[in-house]
């Protein structure tokens, strides 16, 4: 223990104690997410870790429910007191700027910078309520249900970053309007597609049905859904150009990446959804992130 405590501005405790944070948050995106790892890395160096913290709060937060406190022996009523104390500190430690958790701390530091509220939180935390399982039955998931979810889940992901993005930005209300459309755009493109390409995990292992009210899809399904995910990566190409420019190539890059993944999986039978996940090879993602680079380059700033 130090005979002082330490204060805000000292490179000591508090400093050590932020960089560890995010030394974990990083460490996250790295072991879950070499995509998403890869478009972070082309984010000006003022937003990339404020993302990643984003990204690391929301992954602990699926994984409660997606299996990994099932496999630790917790049952429904477990992984839900769980997932509740996780919402408690997430919401105390974004009023107070700490928390003991790592993630969470780094978490809580970039939503008092960006503005990052609990109308964006809570939504988010309600999606993940839904996916713990209370039972063994087939959970099918209506429009109404995939709508509410996948905000949930998904846009306000997006909203959440775009917060980062234009935390120091001027737009007028117009281009604020179609920069928040294309934010929930995106997040809801990206979530629709991993919901194709995880039709397999999430029909036999999850029993969910993110797609609709049936256990299989056929291939009018799936091409109704890549043509739903088709305009909504439309959607979010158009505000692009709005973002500021050190933000536009990692957007560019991951649009670029699931446009990718939507036109593999329109080539895949649905059958063979259900047998194998969809992917894009690294080193095809690597042209896209250098396409990003490249058209960003050449536009101007803003």
């Amino acid at each position: 223990m130090t005979a002082n405590p330490a204060q805000p501005g000292d490179d000591t405790a508090l400093r050590r104690f932020n960089r560890t944070a995010e030394i974990a948050t990083t460490d996250v995106i790295r072991t879950y997410s070499t995509s998403f790892g890869l478009a972070t890395r082309l984010l000006g160096q003022r937003h990339r870790q404020h993302v990643r913290n984003i990204y690391a709060m929301v992954r602990i937060a699926d994984e409660i429910v997606d299996g990994v406190a099932a496999e630790a022996g917790l049952d429904a009523t477990a992984q839900s007191a769980a997932l509740d104390s996780y919402v408690a500190e997430t919401h105390r430690s974004m009023r107070s700027g700490y928390s003991s958790d790592l993630i969470l701390h780094a978490f809580a530091r970039t939503a008092r910078e960006c503005g990052i509220g609990e109308d964006l939180t809570r939504p988010f935390f309600d999606s993940m309520r839904a996916d713990i399982a209370r039972d063994s039955g087939f959970a099918a998931y209506d429009a109404d249900a995939h709508a509410a979810y996948v905000y949930g889940s998904a846009e306000v992901v997006g909203l959440m970053c775009l917060q980062v993005f234009l935390r120091d930005a001027d737009r007028t209300p117009s281009e604020l309007d179609t920069l928040h459309r294309g934010a929930r755009q995106l997040g809801a493109a990206f979530q629709n597609v991993n919901f194709l390409r995880d039709l397999a995990d999430d029909t036999d292992r999850l029993r969910r049905g993110y797609l609709g009210g049936t256990e299989r899809l056929t291939d009018a399904d799936r091409d109704t859904w890549v043509d739903t995910i088709d305009r909504q990566l439309a959607d979010a190409r158009a505000a692009i150009p709005l973002l500021p420019k050190d933000s536009r190539a990692a957007v560019r890059s991951a649009l670029a990446l699931f446009a990718a993944l939507t036109r593999r999986v329109a080539k895949t039978p649905a059958d063979q959804l259900y047998q194998r996940r969809v992917r894009v090879p690294d080193p095809i993602k690597a042209v896209l992130a250098a396409r990003a680079v490249l058209t960003t380059a050449m536009e101007r700033d803003r």
